[in-house]
């Protein structure tokens, strides 16, 4: 008795349609990926006198991140298509630079971090033109969530750049 194959996807949602949202998905994955790696990585090498405020408040962003990754990346399996996964695709997909080599002082880490928000934004924000003309409501809410928490971080990091 041979394998049956799986159904073909009927969500609803053209698969060209599916196909350009998983791309713009894919998009999405590697910047939120690479901001969470350098949060981290902030995470563990910030010092000066505000080390106690930031540490902790990277803590708390890095986890975040951690926790929209799988979101995302399910989202673009149930739409039909494989998400990318290693440091190679991210860094191709990926509008958000990677952390620098050598670790910057705080408050260029903070700078750095406002940037990186802005443009994981700006790649939610690119997305959801095509999410709503398709009908995809699962995208649409993913996006404005992950808009929500983007700016609101950019704000609160940028304040603190404020004198």
């Amino acid at each position: 008795m041979g394998k049956t194959a799986a159904p073909a996807i009927d969500i609803g949602i053209s698969e060209k349609d599916r196909a350009a949202i998983a791309k713009g998905l894919s998009h999405l994955l590697a910047d939120t990926y690479t901001l969470y790696l350098t949060t981290h990585n902030f995470h563990w090498n910030v010092t000066g006198p505000m080390f106690n405020t930031l540490h902790t408040m990277f803590m708390a962003q890095y986890t975040e991140l951690w926790g929209a990754i799988d979101p995302i990346a399910e989202r673009i399996r149930s739409l039909g298509h494989p998400a990318p996964g290693s440091y190679a695709q991210f860094g191709k997909l990926a509008s958000v630079p990677d952390a620098p080599a050598k670790p910057p002082k705080a408050m260029e880490m903070v700078r750095i971090l406002v940037t990186g928000h802005e443009a994981v934004a700006r790649t939610a924000r690119s997305l959801f033109p095509l999410a709503d003309k398709a009908g995809d409501e699962p995208t649409a809410d993913l996006l404005t969530q992950r808009l929500t928490v983007h700016e609101q971080t950019a704000w609160m990091l940028r304040s603190l750049l404020e004198e």
